[in-house]
């Protein structure tokens, strides 16, 4: 694989290899969890909404959580990317770039309704922190191509009935997002806080919405990444990591 000077290969896990721009965001906790958070479901079809460079699918797809993903992601170049990185890792056939804003797809895109969404949008406002002097790192973390509701439509769009869309987000915003979810029909079911340790607030949270859904919302336990006062993952997180799935004791 031929790489521009700008970019680099990262080995990650589940024996991945992800091209990364020297100056991009990096594959990180949130990115993981979030594939962990994903149920094993081998025949069905998913759809990232801002796939960035695909590692959260490729993840999902090399732990046999789907059979196809079709990845939404507005950058050109991080398009192309996850373009490569498919090929790089053998997914070319079961994963599909798409150079659209999630705000313009609609179920033709990914060849009808699809059984589940997922997505690790950017956490900010357009008017909060510091806007970073890179666009491609203010597009991924600050909204300004798209809100928390415009990914929720587009969920709601492009989801059957009953379909479910995982997302992590940060707590400071779950008001929004919950708002978000529920005026897309999309009716939380699952909510899972993540805390760097038991001493410290939750840093992440994880939430599944059931496209039509009742209303009632399960809380699991917290996750707790550390033991306290040193870096040693939990035996919880430990297994969770080895796995990259949440529902270790179903397994």
């Amino acid at each position: 694989m031929i790489l521009n000077n700008d970019e680099r290969i990262n080995e990650i896990n589940e024996n991945l290899k992800l091209i990364e721009l020297s100056d991009g965001l990096t594959f990180g906790t949130d990115a993981y969890l979030l594939a962990s958070f994903l149920p094993r479901r081998s025949k069905l079809k998913g759809v990232e909404l801002g796939s960035g460079t695909g590692v959260v699918s490729f993840l999902a797809l090399s732990r046999k959580k789907c059979a196809h993903v079709y990845g939404i992601e507005i950058q050109e170049r991080f398009c192309e990317l996850s373009r490569r990185n498919a090929v790089l890792n053998g997914f070319e056939g079961a994963f599909t770039p798409i150079n659209k804003n999630v705000t313009d797809i609609l179920p033709s895109d990914t060849d009808g309704e699809v059984d589940f969404a997922f997505s690790n949008p950017p956490y900010m406002r357009v008017d909060s922190g510091k806007a970073n002097e890179l666009d491609k790192k203010n597009i991924a973390r600050h909204e300004v191509c798209a809100s928390i509701d415009d990914f929720c439509a587009c969920a709601k769009r492009v989801l059957k009935h009953g379909g479910s869309f995982y997302v992590v987000y940060r707590p400071d915003r779950l008001c929004d997002l919950i708002f978000a979810l529920r005026s897309n029909n999309l009716e939380p079911k699952r909510l899972i806080f993540i805390h760097s340790n038991t001493h410290s607030s939750p840093s992440l949270a994880l939430i599944q919405a059931k496209k039509g859904g009742k209303g009632g919302l399960i809380i699991d336990a917290p996750i707790y990444i550390y033991e306290n006062g040193t870096t040693t993952y939990t035996s919880r997180y430990a297994r969770i990591y080895e796995n990259c799935s949440l529902e270790i004791e179903n397994e």
